[in-house]
């Protein structure tokens, strides 16, 4: 291995701990928020703004639990190509979110309308980088 491929796997190393971190910090503070609430009834898992801020922090978790996957899974395979298709999924998913924490009330129909254009041209690289991968 070449220093500058030990350099990566140095920062890969170091980059896939701070995630794990940031991670299990979220975590915690969703389970320490959420779930006394969950058990003293106080929160209404039917109620609209309960529902968007409680999916919205388990989105961001799922986001950077799969942020953290595409750093590793590359060093590990000992390439450094991170796949396009991995952060084409990453994006879809941040705008996922997007899409369950938005007030459709105050939000502009623009802002709205470009969300899902958005979603619309990277749903479609998927299905491109997908049927290329099947027909080679």
């Amino acid at each position: 291995m070449s220093a500058y491929e030990r350099f990566e796997q140095l920062v890969v190393l170091t980059l896939s701990l701070i995630i794990a971190l940031v991670i299990v910090i979220a975590v915690l503070q969703l389970c320490r928020n959420v779930v006394p609430l969950l058990i003293g009834g106080a929160i209404d898992p039917l109620d609209h703004n309960a529902f968007q801020a409680l999916f919205g922090s388990i989105f961001t978790v799922l986001i950077a639990l799969e942020f953290k996957h595409s750093i590793v899974r590359p060093a590990l395979r000992r390439n450094s190509v991170v796949q396009v298709r991995t952060v084409l999924m990453i994006a879809l998913l941040a705008l996922s979110r997007k899409f369950v924490i938005l007030d459709s009330g105050v939000t502009p129909a623009s802002t709205i309308a470009a969300l899902g254009f958005a979603t619309l041209v990277l749903g479609l690289l998927c299905w491109l980088l997908r049927h290329r991968d099947l027909s080679e």
